[in-house]
């Protein structure tokens, strides 16, 4: 029996001698550059059987023992879809149709037809200087004239038939268009003692009241007349837009004070850069139907400066930076149900993003529709790491 056991350990020991193996330095010092890629190559292989068989163990562990701690996260699949950026910025409401009303010549505010909120017309007369007898004035004239008028026909009439001179035909036409001329200057003149509306609009304020003495100038402001519907925002925008903000752009504008949102449109943009702050002024057109929106009203623009078909969107939460200063985020691989539990690989990938909107950003390279990336748990999950899929979620 001795005999038969100093045979096996005999052959057991010759075996194990000759399938020993050379040692990394012993292969270095061979200076054999074949022999060291042979080397390399037979580790690398090694390594990668390694991998396999530790992520097997990991899988493992993770379903047998409870307590083991693996990341619990949720998903969202990537894709593509419809993005709108916006500009935004503030401006005020303003109308070219907000002005104040003077009288034209001095005098005494005889009469005022209108009061503060009532609308008037284009022309309607709002109130009446005291003419001074200007009225009487006209009315000789006319009576004067309608004599010089009789006077020239009747001298026009003999004048055809080769009757009287020609000096008393001259002297009967040259007085009745002089008067002519005169009742017509009397009644420019007395058209300016009217106070008539420039536009349609609405009366926002009387300023003088009856039996007041007015003059032209400064002070002298009888009314305030306001049209509401032809209403705009004038704002300034930083010429690095001056590509994307053009007329004709889309518009959401927000009156935070009367909690409404109008949809509009660029209807001019300026073709000055202002040298002291780098911007171009813009106007947009505000719809006002109801009459609620008024002049002076703080809003908030945001100007479609930016459109995409097709981009992929993702939480600006789950992005983050190494120490490179890129960007990146996690990607699950290699998912899989393990008793009833959704596992799969953490793989950190390197992304580009764009233009920001809310809390999305969009991603311009690295990742591609159908991808799953992780979400909920972002923060907590490292390179190759199994980790366990909670929910994968529809909103992305």
């Amino acid at each position: 029996m001795r005999t038969i056991y100093s045979l096996l350990i005999a052959t057991f020991l010759f075996i194990s001698c000759g399938k020993k193996e050379e040692t990394i330095e012993t292969v270095l010092a061979t200076k054999d550059v074949e022999k060291i890629r042979a080397k390399k190559a037979e580790l690398d292989k090694e390594q990668q059987t390694l991998a396999e068989q530790i992520k097997r163990l990991n899988d493992t562990i993770a379903v047998l023992d409870p307590s083991e701690k693996i990341p619990l996260i949720t998903t969202f699949v990537a894709k593509q879809d419809v993005f709108n950026h916006y500009l935004e910025l503030q401006g005020n409401v303003m109308t070219k149709q907000n002005v104040l009303i003077y009288p034209e010549v001095a005098g005494l505010l005889e009469k005022v037809y209108v009061k503060e909120g009532q609308r008037v017309s284009k022309g309607q007369v709002l109130a009446r200087v005291d003419d001074a007898g200007s009225r009487e004035q006209l009315a000789q004239l006319e009576v004067n004239t309608q004599l010089a008028k009789t006077t020239y026909e009747r001298q026009k009439r003999l004048w055809d038939q080769k009757i009287g001179s020609e000096i008393q035909f001259l002297q009967a036409k040259t007085n009745y268009e002089s008067l002519q001329n005169q009742v017509a200057q009397v009644k420019k003149q007395l058209a300016k003692f009217n106070i008539t509306a420039p536009f349609t609009g609405v009366i926002d304020d009387v300023l003088k009241d009856e039996g007041t003495v007015v003059a032209p100038g400064q002070g002298a402001e009888i009314f305030r007349i306001v049209n509401l519907q032809n209403m705009y925002i004038e704002t300034d925008v930083p010429e690095s837009y001056i590509k994307n903000v053009t007329n004709g752009k889309e518009v959401k504008v927000d009156f935070p004070i009367l909690g409404t949102t109008v949809d509009t449109k660029i209807r001019q943009t300026g073709n000055f850069i202002n040298p002291v702050n780098r911007t171009f002024k813009i106007e947009v057109a505000v719809p006002n139907k109801k009459g609620t929106i008024k002049p002076n009203l703080t809003a908030k623009l945001k100007i479609n400066d930016y459109t995409s078909l097709k981009a992929i969107l993702i939480p600006q939460s789950i992005v983050s930076e190494n120490g490179k200063g890129q960007q990146y985020v996690y990607v699950i691989k290699d998912a899989k149900k393990v008793k009833d539990v959704i596992q799969g690989t953490a793989e950190q990938v390197i992304i580009t993003t764009g233009k920001t909107e809310g809390d999305d950003i969009e991603v311009l390279t690295g990742i591609t529709a159908g991808d799953e990336i992780v979400d909920e748990g972002a923060r907590s999950v490292k390179e190759g790491q199994l980790v366990k899929i909670k929910e994968v979620k529809t909103k992305k």
